[in-house]
């Protein structure tokens, strides 16, 4: 077997970069492989290229930035301009319009900023016993040691050892479980994290008066809600955030994916005014942050990117691309072909009667990206997508459960 250098996450490292689908170029919805077929880009590549690929506009903002002043850290004493404007316009459309933005570049480092910031909040304000972080079965928080421990899906946690103490889990849907939980720990609790819809996952929407609940429990407890907005963020659900979505305001907020729309990494932690009042004590110093905190060329494509959502109404079109995908689902629903559906805004799921994976392969075969989850089909398109595009997803996956078993 030839020696392949790369290896591949969230993939079998047997199998040989050969067999590979080897995406060469992208276009608005459109990808196209060094064979040249082409496919529809339903996932918008994991849930985050919300303006299309290969906009040139954002190709052209960042080569600019990048003759001007294409990188340099943010640690104390340093700034610079596109850090400073990214930061002032994501806050100004979250629900936290007081705080401020902590910046990094994967939404691993995000969630593991946040659970930091919220342990670290109960040390400066004398409650040194709140260490615990409530989780849910189902959510997702990326891959660093802290968004392992906070993972609720269980594969994604086996296998490394002993992760970091103090998290618990609560079951995914139920408020009367999630009081138990936060009774039986009571004034140990640092946070609770959820994500708004749990995507990776599974695409659950939270049941009716789940967040407001979780919102209350944390308020009665003396701890703070984390919520994940790592995909919900930047017009995923049909607002900014999530939180907007769903009328939920929480505590803290991380975002990734969408900030950029994946053109470059960039993630971050919004932190609402109360935590920033004890970090902002003038002798304190906040030791935590990363190399690319603030990394202008990053910082700049956002600029770009919100600009871009903003000018096109992709964060109202998110409600009609998820309207259409529903339409469509809910045909296949009633030709007895998937289960059911779920979702919100324009991220849905098709629930199967048989293993996804083979459907899924099936449609790739034919030309259209999903992801398999269990015995579900997730999809997440650009919300530039047309209505047309969305037609090719449904007929697709019509197609391929009718040739697969």
């Amino acid at each position: 077997m030839a020696h392949h250098a790369l290896l591949h996450p969230f993939s079998f490292p047997a199998k040989p970069e050969s067999e590979m689908i080897n995406i060469v170029r992208a276009e608005g919805s459109t990808l196209y492989d060094d064979r040249g077929r082409d496919y529809i880009d339903g996932l918008a590549s994991l849930w985050y290229c919300q303006i299309g690929h290969s906009r040139p506009e954002m190709a052209d903002v960042v080569a600019a930035q990048m003759r001007k002043l294409a990188t340099y850290n943010t640690f104390d004493p340093f700034t610079n301009e596109p850090a400073a404007r990214a930061a002032e316009m994501i806050v100004e459309r979250s629900p936290l319009t007081e705080g401020r933005v902590f910046l990094g570049c994967s939404g691993s480092e995000a969630v593991d900023t946040a659970l930091k910031l919220a342990r670290l909040h109960a040390q400066r304000t004398g409650e040194t016993q709140r260490q615990t972080v409530i989780t849910r079965t189902n959510g997702y928080h990326g891959t660093n040691f802290g968004g392992t421990s906070a993972q609720g899906i269980a594969l994604n946690r086996e296998g490394w050892g002993e992760l970091v103490p103090h998290f618990v889990e609560a079951p995914h849907d139920d408020i009367e479980a999630l009081a138990t939980v936060f009774a039986q720990h009571g004034d140990q609790v640092a946070a609770m994290i959820t994500e708004p819809v749990q995507c990776a996952g599974g695409v659950f929407p939270p049941p009716d008066g789940y967040l407001e609940g979780a919102r209350r429990l944390c308020d009665q407890h003396g701890a703070l809600l984390i919520f994940d907005e790592v995909i919900c963020g930047f017009g995923r659900t049909g607002e900014w955030f999530g939180a907007q979505t769903f009328s939920v305001t929480p505590d803290l907020m991380t975002f990734a994916k969408g900030v950029t729309s994946g053109y470059l990494p960039l993630s971050g932690v919004i932190v609402n005014r109360r935590i920033c009042e004890t970090l902002e004590e003038p002798e304190f110093m906040l030791r935590t942050g990363y190399t690319y905190s603030g990394h202008p060329t990053a910082a700049a494509a956002a600029v770009k990117n919100i600009e871009i959502l903003a000018e096109e109404g992709l964060v109202e079109r998110a409600n009609h691309v998820g309207a259409k995908l529903g339409e469509g689902l809910e045909a296949l629903a009633a030709d007895g072909l998937i289960e059911s559906h779920r979702g919100a805004g324009a991220v849905r799921a098709a629930v199967l009667d048989r293993p996804a994976m083979n459907v899924r392969n099936e449609m790739l075969r034919r030309g259209v990206v999903v992801r398999p989850i269990n015995n579900a089909l997730a999809m997440s398109p650009p919300l530039v997508i047309t209505d047309d595009e969305i037609g090719r997803i449904i007929d697709t996956m019509a197609e391929s459960l009718r040739t697969t078993t």
